[in-house]
């Protein structure tokens, strides 16, 4: 599998197999949107292709609403990386970006979660997808559905669509306009 803890070389991407991964970032501390341009530029650097993203969302905290709301987006990407290796990169990237460790939900500068890898179910300790809570998330639904509405969810065998329609998640999300 290779070292994970190290950048992906771009000549090894290109001989691998190419997964279609959906990504969700999320920032609600510091500047959040030059936070989430950041990680994507970080992302694209270390060899994870962007082909698509979502507009940015100010969103009401999910669990702990006591801090300040967030600024989400959902990015299509693609990459030769495995998932134990791609979560490696996520993991020191989010570190680069001054992630400190904290209570699931709280307050970050960064964070980035594997939505999707294709159609592949992975259950590890240390990495589930699809996302475990990704069916009762407004806020990765939403940006999601904007840009991969009939995209299959592996495990519930629903499109985001319907995902979005059905969710009983009534956080708001609120599509923040685009900067120029």
């Amino acid at each position: 599998m290779g070292d994970v803890g190290r950048a992906a070389r771009p000549e090894a991407l290109q001989a691998g197999l190419k997964v279609r991964t959906f990504l969700g970032l999320g920032s609600n501390l510091g500047r959040k949107r030059e936070n989430l341009a950041r990680a994507r530029r970080l992302l694209e650097k270390n060899g994870v292709r962007i082909l698509r993203r979502s507009g940015e969302y100010r969103t009401q905290p999910v669990g702990d609403e006591d801090q300040p709301w967030f600024v989400n987006q959902v990015v299509e990407a693609e990459t030769g990386l495995e998932s134990l290796e791609l979560l490696a990169l996520i993991k020191r990237l989010e570190g680069e970006m001054k992630r400190r460790p904290g209570p699931r939900g709280g307050p970050r500068t960064i964070d980035i979660d594997i939505l999707l890898a294709g159609r592949r179910i992975i259950s590890a300790p240390s990495l589930r997808v699809p996302h475990p809570r990704l069916a009762q998330r407004n806020f990765v639904l939403r940006p999601l559905a904007e840009i991969a509405p009939q995209v299959i969810h592996p495990v519930l065998r629903k499109t985001v669509c319907r995902l979005l329609r059905e969710t009983n998640d009534r956080s708001l999300v609120q599509k923040l306009r685009s900067r120029r």
